[in-house]
């Protein structure tokens, strides 16, 4: 029997936390055991509750989202945090990502987006939603002379992630470079690395890079 994900939301407005908890209420193993109007009392909240994974929306009345998130890094991360927010500047994001959140979305992408950041969460990834994940990307490749400027056609089996990896993997980005300028950890740098070379049947890097500039998705 699969365990239940518990979640916890964070929000000022009760019809944001409906909205939510009514679109988490279709998946099955999703279980919605709280929410919090204000940002004194999250911290107990989702230690009360035990919840698995806090929903934090960045603009909280008393206390916001990321004075929260430097309350749950000094006193140790009771659950993994996904902040909702309406901006999408990188320097804001950088900041709370180092701070140990797992997730990033914002709120015009939400409702398209939510379940499958819980779910990546839940299994240990980091999760940016589509737009912030290609700001991020651009931002780091910009005026790279050997980036294609086209997308072409590549393997299926591929996520849009690991393709982004495979570009950078193939520009000579380490993996520590990777993770810095992607906002997100070392080990999921390796394990995009891994799954990568299973998916291409690869034995190494070098063929990683050959793969990147056979498939043009760098130019040579």
């Amino acid at each position: 029997m699969t365990q239940n994900i518990r979640i916890h939301l964070a929000d000022d407005h009760q019809i944001i936390i409906h909205g939510i908890q009514t679109l988490l209420n279709t998946v099955p193993n999703f279980e919605v055991v709280g929410f919090s109007l204000d940002g004194t009392t999250i911290f107990d909240d989702v230690t009360n509750n035990n919840a698995d994974i806090l929903v934090l929306d960045i603009s909280m009345p008393k206390k916001d989202g990321i004075e929260v998130v430097k309350e749950f890094a000094e006193k140790g991360f009771p659950c993994k945090v996904i902040i909702l927010s309406s901006y999408d500047d990188l320097k804001l994001i950088k900041e709370i990502m180092a701070l140990g959140v797992s997730g990033y979305l914002t709120k015009q992408c939400a409702g398209q987006n939510i379940i499958e950041a819980i779910q990546a969460i839940s299994n240990g990834e980091e999760y940016f939603c589509e737009s912030i994940r290609e700001k991020i990307f651009n931002n780091v490749t910009k005026n790279n002379p050997k980036l294609n400027t086209y997308k072409p056609i590549v393997n299926p089996l591929l996520t849009e992630r690991e393709i982004e990896i495979i570009i950078l993997i193939a520009l000579e980005y380490s993996g520590k470079e990777i993770s810095e300028h992607l906002f997100i950890s070392t080990n999921t740098v390796e394990t995009h690395r891994k799954n990568i070379l299973k998916k291409l049947k690869a034995k190494n890097t070098i063929s990683i890079v050959k793969y990147a500039m056979n498939n043009h998705l760098v130019l040579s």
